[in-house]
C-alpha cells in the first residue's frame, strides 16, 4: 500500500500531541486506509472509487455506498481535485457533524490546501492546522457562529448539472463534469456503423461513448460499462435511460479484469493516478480489452498522441491502424487475430 501523504498529515491530528485524538464514533469521505484506523471504535467510510473501496474493504474496514445520515462527532474529508467537489464535500460534512463537532480536512499543498483552508475558516471560523508532507491538515468545529449561508451555496455544487445545450448530467468531482471530453468526442466522431454484438465500454464515465454508439450502431445487442466512479456510473444511468437496449452498469476497476467474448470494446483509457500520469494505466487498459475480446473482436481507443499505445497493441498480437489524429488526440483501431 502506497503513502497517502495527505492522509499521513491528517492522522497526525489524531496523536494525541498536534491534535484531539481518536474519536469514538468517526465517518470518512474519501475514505482511504491507514494503518491506525483499525484501532478506531467506530468508524465507517464512504469512497465512491472502486479501487478505493476494494481497498478499504480488504482492510476490513466498515463502508457505507451512500454518505450515512445522523449526526457525527467527527467527519473526516479527503477530497478530490475539484474544487466544486471539495467545496460541496466540505458542506456535506459539516450538515453531518453534531454542535461541538469536528470537521478534519487534509490535501496536498498542490492541490491548493491553503486556499482551501482559508475557504473553510471563512465559513466555519477559527481554524487550526498542520503542515506535513508537502501537505496540510486542517480542522474545524462546529459552533453557532458559522456562515450557513456560504455552506448552503456550497451545497449546491454536489447536485446534478447539466452540460449546457447537450442534455447530458454530471456532477461535480466525476472526469469531464463541465463539458465533453474532445478526445471522446473525436473517437465519437468516427465510430463505424457496423459495431454490432456484444459491446463494452471501459472507463465509461457519464455515458458520453455508450449513447455515441448507441446511437449510431442498430446492430448493438447489449452494452456493459465499466467505470471507477460511482457517481460517474450513476450519470451514465440517467443519460442513456432512453435507449432501449439491454445496457448494464458495473462499478468496478478495470485493472482487474472484465467478461470476456466481447465483439467490439471502445474506451478512453485514463492515464493519470491522482496527479501523476500513469502510462502504465491506460496500457493495462489495452491488456484487460484484448482479453475481453472475442477473436475477431474489435478495439476502438482515443489516447493523447505521446502515449506509447501502438507498441502495447503489438505486443498484444493486434492488428492496429490509426484512424483519425489532430494536434492533441489519436484514434487507434484494432482487431483480435488469435
Amino acid at each position: 500500500m502506497a503513502m497517502n501523504a495527505a492522509l499521513e498529515a491528517m492522522m497526525l491530528l489524531f496523536s494525541g500531541v498536534d491534535g484531539p485524538g481518536m474519536p469514538e464514533r468517526a465517518v470518512f469521505l474519501g475514505a482511504r486506509v491507514h494503518r491506525d484506523l483499525s484501532n478506531w471504535p467506530d468508524l465507517v467510510g464512504w469512497q465512491p472509487f472502486k479501487p478505493a473501496a476494494d481497498e478499504w474493504d480488504r482492510a476490513g474496514l466498515r463502508r457505507v455506498e451512500d454518505v450515512p445520515d445522523g449526526l457525527w462527532p467527527v467527519v473526516l474529508v479527503l477530497p478530490g481535485k475539484s474544487r466544486d467537489e471539495t467545496l460541496a464535500w466540505f458542506a456535506m460534512a459539516w450538515e453531518r457533524l453534531e454542535p461541538g463537532g469536528r470537521l478534519v480536512v487534509a490535501m496536498p499543498n498542490t492541490a491548493g490546501a491553503g486556499r482551501f483552508e482559508k475557504e473553510l475558516a471563512q465559513a466555519a471560523g477559527n481554524i487550526e492546522s498542520i503542515q506535513k508532507h508537502k501537505c496540510r491538515a486542517f480542522h474545524a468545529v462546529k459552533h453557532a457562529a458559522h456562515d450557513s449561508a456560504i455552506f448552503q451555496s456550497w451545497k449546491s455544487l454536489g447536485g446534478i448539472r447539466e452540460i449546457p445545450g447537450t442534455g447530458f448530467v454530471t456532477t461535480a468531482g466525476i472526469f469531464s463534469a463541465d463539458h465533453i471530453d474532445p478526445g471522446s468526442r473525436l473517437l465519437a466522431e468516427h465510430l463505424p456503423a457496423n459495431v454490432r454484438g456484444r459491446v463494452a465500454d471501459l472507463g465509461a464515465g457519464w455515458g458520453y461513448l455508450t449513447d455515441a454508439v448507441l446511437r449510431r450502431c442498430s446492430g448493438i445487442e447489449s452494452i456493459d460499462l465499466y467505470e471507477a466512479d460511482s457517481r460517474a456510473l450513476a450519470c451514465a444511468e440517467r443519460n442513456l435511460a432512453g435507449h432501449a437496449r439491454d445496457i448494464r452498469y458495473r462499478w468496478t476497476d478495470v485493472t482487474a479484469g472484465v467478461a470476456d467474448g466481447y465483439d467490439a470494446i471502445l474506451s478512453n483509457p485514463p492515464f493519470h493516478t491522482g496527479q501523476v500520469t500513469d502510462v502504465d494505466l491506460g496500457q493495462t487498459f489495452l491488456r484487460v480489452a484484448a482479453e475481453g475480446l472475442r477473436r475477431g473482436g474489435r478495439l476502438m481507443v482515443v489516447a493523447n498522441r505521446q502515449l506509447p499505445y501502438e507498441g502495447t497493441l503489438e505486443s498484444l498480437h493486434m492488428a492496429w491502424r490509426k484512424v483519425a489524429e489532430d494536434s492533441t488526440y489519436k484514434l487507434l483501431f484494432a482487431e483480435k487475430r488469435r
